[in-house]
């Protein structure tokens, strides 16, 4: 088992594979929550997987979400199923980007998995490990305009402190207006943890419907047929195109 090669790696004893820090070198694990439930979670880990698909860059995504799973449902070739009050479901995750660091990993966090995920890391040593193998996690705090989507990034900062990379995403689809969070100095407070923020602009609710409704990748919605009755029109398919470039620029700001 992989993580208990972890244990002996962290006990001092490296006879297993003497070569095992070199592979596992550079993986990236990406955490897309926010706690909240209604906020885009799965919306964001749908951008970020069509952003690393049409940018060549391989990765494994994992869907927390048992009752909906729309990652699961929208990136069927790309995504399994984690039950994250399992121990050894969530142990994947990690034993994924060890035993494949040429790809990177994307969790899609259904509505409160805080306290199970962070129980996990603590009783796991996950974080020490990371830092020690060097695999990189990141947090990506997706946001509505509300003052629970605060307390809940003051509540993730209050827990991990600078253990964790952050990315706070500013998702304008539910809601325009982030004053609460810049009088609330959090902000100030996550970028001096070195946090990166990004606005994910709004696309229009009837698009976003219709690709829901088709079950298809924001790559299938920009390219469908106008004539397909689960299709988007012409000015439809222009909106997601557009919508997707200025998401993969703010992505691009942070890197995956």
């Amino acid at each position: 088992m992989v993580l208990e090669r972890f244990s002996h790696h962290l006990s001092g004893n490296r006879a297993v594979d003497p070569n095992f820090e070199n592979k596992i070198s550079m993986s990236n694990i990406h955490f897309i929550g926010g706690e909240k439930g209604g906020v885009g979670k799965s919306v964001v880990a749908r951008v970020v997987a069509q952003y690393m698909i049409d940018n060549n860059l391989a990765f494994l995504g994992f869907d927390t979400d048992r009752s909906h799973g729309s990652f699961m449902r929208f990136y069927t070739d790309y995504a399994s199923p984690v039950v994250v009050d399992s121990y050894e479901s969530l142990d994947t995750i990690v034993e994924a980007a060890v035993e494949q660091p040429d790809k990177r990993i994307l969790v899609d966090l259904a509505a409160q998995t805080h306290t199970p995920l962070v129980k996990w890391m603590d009783e796991s040593g996950v974080l020490e490990m990371a830092g020690d193998m060097g695999l990189t996690l990141t947090y990506w705090h997706v946001m509505d305009s509300g003052k629970d989507s605060v307390d809940l990034l003051k509540k993730l900062m209050d827990r991990f402190g600078s253990r964790l990379n952050y990315v706070i995403v500013l998702n304008e689809s539910r809601g325009e207006d982030f004053d609460i969070l810049e009088k609330s100095g959090e902000k100030e407070r996550a970028l001096a943890l070195n946090a990166k923020v990004i606005s994910l602009k709004r696309l229009h609710e009837g698009v976003i419907t219709k690709i829901d409704a088709g079950s298809t990748s924001f790559w299938a919605a920009k390219h469908k047929s106008e004539t397909d009755v689960k299709g988007l029109g012409l000015l439809e398919r222009q909106r997601v195109k557009y919508w997707l470039k200025n998401a993969y620029e703010e992505i691009d700001r942070v890197g995956v």
